[in-house]
């Protein structure tokens, strides 16, 4: 009962899909129309993907937020549902801004010739039949959700534009009906349908960039196959992937996609991964050997059994991640959020002014209300509003591609401001699988004895270390006695009872807690150490004392790519620091080999988050790279934590960065790309606010005619998405851009 009570009142997660959202400011009012609903804990509304991402306890339901949506003037439904008949419309999405064009061309054209000697200009009734279509057929949204937002107590882009176009289109009919003769040289039609064109054109040529943004999410779903071949009682049988179970013996064969996560029975192949690790090169797997759904098989055939299968498949969770990063607001959004708040309402107050102060000014109020005209339509939150979602969903994507999966956009903006990394050493610098290179057994002690102890202690544990043991016993096919009541002791080692003795295997550090003495082993374990050796004692209890039984020495071998990361970080102007619960001797020779600048060795995971915590306190921005259970609380305590995926799921829940491949190189691939990600970000919000500082001023003096203003609004918002395209053509230092080593692959019937 207390399960099912702590489960009901444990927050729930609603994704939905909104529908009219134009700008920053319909963000800023869904966002509070959602935060009002009692029990919401936080909303988060992303205008480029146009979703909403709402945590929220007992008590609150879909429906009842997607009511507060509409309340606000929006239409919402659940994110997975499908599109509603509006953004399914049979119309390609460019008809209404062709149809708007061709009416807009000869009301335009006239005056582009004009200058020319050449008089095409049609008579005002003319040029208001082509201009009313324009205006309240394909300019109706504008209308709609414009009023919308009025009433619901906020302005958005279409109030301006809404605004904007009317004034101009009601002073030309007026004109046309007061001034009959000579009406026609005052004309504004050509103004309102050119800004409801050019608008209609930007708003099409930034859906159209928008769309491409989500290519990674959309390249990461096509990888998964709709069907797999299982194997049942020797037959082979095709069966939707919905219908496949833990424990099926899948067939994979030459070319085809692999359908579920599992681990290889029989055969052998070359795996092309590179669309989920962001490994360019086939790798090799055989028997035992773990794969990963949406990978190709490039040879041969094998039978893979299912470990995991929906949406607890590495290919779901990289989907979720990426989906989520790009969902997620960036701290500096904040800074537009507040702007926008308040960017219409100044606006309007800013095009009042206008209207006055020319009146004021003995202009007349025809010129007076067509520069007020040109400062509501020049005004674009578009701009702002986008900006920072659009890079963010670019730069999430393309890291994706090439083995980075950034949890959080707090994480993306985070990383390019990093000044010191801290790594672990095994397993992130070094392979992490260690050889046993030195048994030595204390006085009284047969070596054989001494394995044989030390592997009924590891004989449970999954730790490098205990398979470099039992990778020794088996080769010398020695018999393991069992061993009972054993327990982990954390960052120091394992203790268990083996034939009626109490028996622990451990650090340098246990050895000294429990107060036991090396003896003539500690000349031995010291030369070890200095070897770069990484040194375990085997102790035996004895009427409340411990005893050494010997030691084991292991070496771990320093990762190829560990070199280049190091050197690559320093080039970047980043400390380096390494955290490791291993022997000082064996630390520091990894460090003189990778020139590393920092060592700080024999720590237990609690040591290494307050090695963390101190590092941030000196006010340093710290990243922590590692891969293990230990890694979990300094991966946490980091500013920025990246954990690889060839190690613990619990490293990589906790870190922001989560590093497909076990290549130290990508830690510096994530920081580029955060860099330029969040020089991306602040390019779009720097013309954003300066479309705006310089247009709106030109405008209200005016210096702009309200088509040349549309044409400025429109291109505002095109060029801040089309900036952050330029995020896709970026290459990571690790590998080429990523392309499939083998053939497109073949999907099952």
């Amino acid at each position: 009962m207390a399960t099912l009570t702590a489960a009901l009142r444990r927050p729930a997660e609603y994704r939905l899909r909104i529908e009219g959202m134009t700008c920053a400011s319909c963000v800023g009012r869904v966002e509070k129309a959602l935060l009002k609903v009692p029990g919401v804990d936080s909303a988060t509304v992303n205008l480029a993907t146009e979703q909403a991402a709402v945590i929220a306890g007992p008590g609150v339901s879909l429906p009842l937020l997607v009511s507060a949506i509409e309340k606000a003037g929006y239409t919402a439904q659940a994110a997975s549902a499908p599109a509603s008949a509006a953004a399914a419309n049979a119309w390609p999405s460019w008809a209404p801004v062709l149809l708007s064009a061709l009416f807009t061309l000869p009301l335009v054209l006239p005056m582009l010739l004009q200058p020319l000697g050449v008089m095409l200009m049609p008579s005002g009734w003319v040029q208001w039949a082509l201009a009313t279509p324009v205006q309240f057929g394909l300019g109706w949204r504008f209308y709609h959700s414009g009023f919308k937002a009025v009433r619901a107590g906020a302005g958005n882009m279409d109030v301006l534009v809404a605004l904007g176009t009317s004034a101009a289109y009601g002073l030309s009919v007026y004109l046309l009906l007061t001034l009959p003769e000579h009406g026609a040289a005052h004309l504004y039609f050509e103004a309102s349908a050119a800004v409801i064109t050019l608008v209609l054109l930007g708003k099409w040529l930034e859906t159209r960039a928008k769309h491409q943004t989500t290519d990674a999410i959309r390249a990461l779903g096509a990888l998964r196959p709709t069907n797999a071949r299982v194997l049942v009682q020797g037959t082979e049988r095709i069966t939707p992937i919905a219908q496949v179970a833990l424990g099926d013996l899948v067939v994979v064969r030459a070319g085809e996609r692999l359908p579920v996560d599992g681990e290889i029975v029989t055969g052998r192949s070359h795996l092309d991964e590179s669309l989920v690790t962001g490994e360019n090169l086939p790798v090799a797997k055989g028997p035992g050997d773990k794969v990963t759904g949406g990978s190709v098989n490039a040879e041969g055939v094998i039978q893979v059994r299912t470990l995991a299968i929906g949406t607890e498949t590495t290919l779901a969770r990289i989907i979720r991640m990426v989906e989520s990063a790009q969902a997620g607001k960036a701290p500096i959004q904040r800074v537009v959020d507040r702007v926008s708040a308040v960017f219409v309402p100044a606006v309007l107050g800013l095009a009042a002014l206008t209207l006055l102060g020319w009146v004021a000014a003995g202009a007349g109020w025809e010129t007076a209300l067509i520069n007020a005209v040109a400062v509501l339509v020049i005004a674009c939150p578009c701009a702002l509003g986008l900006a920072t979602p659009t890079a963010i969903m670019v730069g999430t994507g393309v890291a994706a591609r090439h083995g980075m999966l950034i949890k959080d956009a707090q994480a993306l903006e985070l990383a390019h401001a990093v000044t010191v990394v801290a790594f672990d050493k095994t397993g992130t610098l070094t392979d992490g699988r260690p050889s046993l290179v030195a048994v030595e057994p204390a006085a009284g002690t047969p070596a054989d004895e001494l394995l044989t102890l030390a592997a009924a202690l590891q004989g449970s544990s999954d730790h490098p270390l205990a398979h470099a043991v039992m990778d020794r016993v088996r080769q010398r096919h020695l018999a393991v006695p069992a061993a009972t009541d054993a327990q982990a002791l954390p960052g120091r080692g394992v203790q268990a009872r083996v034939q009626g003795r109490v028996l622990q295997l451990g650090s340098s550090r246990l050895m000294q807690e429990q107060g036991a003495q090396p003896g003539a082993l500690q000349s031995s374990a010291g030369r070890l150490q200095a070897d770069g050796r990484s040194v375990s004692w085997l102790m035996a209890e004895a009427g409340g004392t411990w005893q050494v039984l010997g030691l084991l020495a292991f070496g771990d071998t320093i990762k190829p790519t560990a070199y280049p990361a190091v050197q690559r970080l320093r080039a970047l102007g980043i400390r380096t620091v390494m955290l490791t619960g291993d022997n000082q001797g064996s630390a520091q020779a990894v460090a003189q080999a990778l020139g590393i600048d920092e060592v700080r060795a024999e720590l237990l995971p609690a040591d290494k988050a307050q090695a963390v915590h101190a590092l941030r306190a000196q006010g340093q921005v710290v990243a922590m790279v590692g891969d293990g259970l230990n890694d979990a609380p300094s991966l946490a305590a980091a500013d920025v934590g990246l954990g690889l995926s060839t190690g613990t799921d619990v490293a990589m829940e906790a870190a922001g960065i989560t590093l497909m491949r076990g290549d130290p190189r990508l830690v510096a691939d994530a920081f580029d790309i955060s860099r330029r990600t969040y020089a991306k970000i602040k390019q779009g919000l720097f013309w954003a606010f300066a479309y705006n500082v310089l247009g709106i001023p030109l405008a209200a003096l005016g210096l702009l005619s309200p088509v040349v203003a549309g044409a400025a609004m429109a291109f505002s918002s095109v060029s801040v998405v089309g900036n952050a395209l330029l995020l896709r053509r970026w290459h990571a230092a690790t590998a080429d851009p990523l392309e499939p080593a083998n053939p497109k692959p073949k999907d099952l019937p």
